[in-house]
């Protein structure tokens, strides 16, 4: 019986998901199939790298995995990683508005208010912000049939002053985006959905997420909605790399040229080989794809989707350093605020376990839709940048023992208004015209950990059924 071969291009989370996820279907089955994973640089993971250093366990990528997402927990556990599972240490955040930090209004999801008593209390809004805030209750649902962008649903609901200091600070965080340019049926469908359910999308956060119980004096600290791994998340970057066969792992070899031949794809790689392929699996950003199959003038349509730089900025202090050591997990910054940083974890707070007994470890965050060019300045004048920027609200009476800056080039894929349509488009095309050649990832369908290894099982599950066609 002929081997049918496929190729995974693309070692990051999502390409190491499909890999995995392919030979344990094979296996489970016992299909005459055969995988191949080919990544261009020297290390995979894509944006995953952990760091121990001094006792620190450095994230500088991202720094956990959510635990209502099913597919990063399923896969956790199959991995026999259960037993390394650290919590996040919850506690109170806060949003930076103008140099002074406030703390996170309570009763939100995701920013969005969904009780009205935390709104009315809340010190971040002013009364006529917190009155147009609550015409929410009152609007009808928007007419709007097609997409929009995820701001202009926001504003029309909840006016400007909740938007700008609460919503847009944590949403556009998470994507790295520009909230009036984000696509809401691509990042957040179910916003949408809520409002025209309920009219109101305070009524319906309120019918489809239903309030924590009051916990009780003698109840433990609330466990965190999120996870890491004790050693940092590369953990489950290097597990997933030992599950997989003996020789199925290419590293250093880009894929220089993909053509189809006949039924079968030639894949062209650096060294000058050639692999050839029933069935390709493209786990690249985006715009890496049009480039690898240079023939195929549709794809083109990928370089629509922009994509943001961002840099992450690591420091540690000794804890007697910081004048003001606040007993919270980080802030968010306003657009409206005066700084550079986006953001700022309070690392030794929110993961208690990543530092030493009376050290001091920050993660802030630059790179601004509209403050690009930061994340190309040097180390120096980054750190230069961030520590201005804290000192405003820290007091930090001494440099940083040490910073780690970790810069991420056009690398944020944004999903902007019309996202779904030029996806579908484009896969629609490719069906046609390069079957057996599936686009997954972060630049499609959603840019979280879960989201890409979720991605990375689906793509596994659609080459079986294409090869058993």
């Amino acid at each position: 019986m002929d081997v049918k071969k496929v190729v995974v291009v693309g070692g990051g989370i999502t390409g190491l998901s499909a890999a995995y996820h392919l030979q344990k279907q094979i296996g489970a089955r016992n299909l005459p199939y055969e995988v191949k994973l080919v990544e261009a640089s020297n290390r995979l993971g894509g944006r995953i790298e952990s760091l121990n250093k001094d006792g620190f366990t450095i994230e500088l990528g991202p720094d956990s995995l959510l635990s209502r997402k099913p597919s990063a927990v399923k896969l956790v556990e199959e991995l026999g990683l259960s037993d390394q599972i650290v919590r996040n240490g919850t506690g109170q955040s806060y949003i930076l508005i103008k140099n002074k930090l406030h703390k996170m209004p309570k009763g939100a999801f995701m920013g969005v208010p969904k009780e009205v008593r935390p709104l009315l209390r809340s010190n971040v809004f002013s009364l006529n912000g917190k009155l147009r805030a609550l015409m929410d209750l009152f609007l009808p649902k928007s007419k709007e049939k097609g997409d929009q962008s995820l701001g202009l649903f926001m504003r029309r609901r909840f006016g400007n002053e909740l938007v700008d200091h609460q919503i847009d600070p944590l949403l556009s965080g998470i994507h790295s985006g520009d909230i009036d340019k984000m696509s809401l049926k691509a990042t957040y469908p179910m916003f949408y959905q809520a409002e025209q359910k309920h009219g109101s999308l305070m009524k319906g956060l309120q019918k489809t997420m239903p309030s924590s119980p009051k916990k009780l004096k003698s109840d433990k600290k609330a466990e965190g909605v999120f996870f890491s791994l004790e050693n940092g998340l590369e953990t489950l970057v290097k597990r997933l790399a030992e599950k997989l066969d003996t020789n199925t792992i290419r590293t250093n070899t880009a894929v220089d040229h993909i053509e189809k031949k006949d039924k079968v794809y030639h894949l062209l790689l650096s060294n000058g080989e050639v692999y050839k392929a029933d069935a390709v699996i493209m786990a690249t950003p985006h715009t890496a794809v049009p480039t690898m199959l240079s023939q195929y003038d549709f794809l083109k349509t990928l370089y629509d989707i922009p994509a943001t730089s961002t840099a992450n900025v690591v420091m540690a202090f000794n804890q007697a350093d910081i004048k003001k050591d606040i007993d919270g997990t980080g802030f968010l910054v306003s657009r409206d605020s005066n700084y550079r940083i986006t953001a700022c974890t309070w690392t030794h707070r929110k993961w208690p376990t990543t530092t030493p007994e009376g050290k001091a470890l920050f993660r802030c965050y630059v790179g601004k839709p509209n403050d690009q060019e930061i994340v190309d300045l040097s180390d120096e004048e980054i750190t230069d940048i961030v520590l201005k920027d804290l000192n405003k609200t820290m007091k930090l009476k001494a440099k940083p023992e040490f910073s780690i800056i970790t810069r991420f080039k056009n690398a944020r894929p944004q999903y902007d208004v019309g996202h779904l349509e030029r996806v579908a488009e484009v896969r629609a095309n490719a069906s046609e015209k390069l079957p057996g050649l599936f686009l997954t990832g972060s630049s499609y369908d959603g840019v979280g950990i879960p989201d890409c290894i979720q991605h990375g099982e689906k793509s596994a599950s659609d080459v079986i059924a294409f090869l058993d066609r």
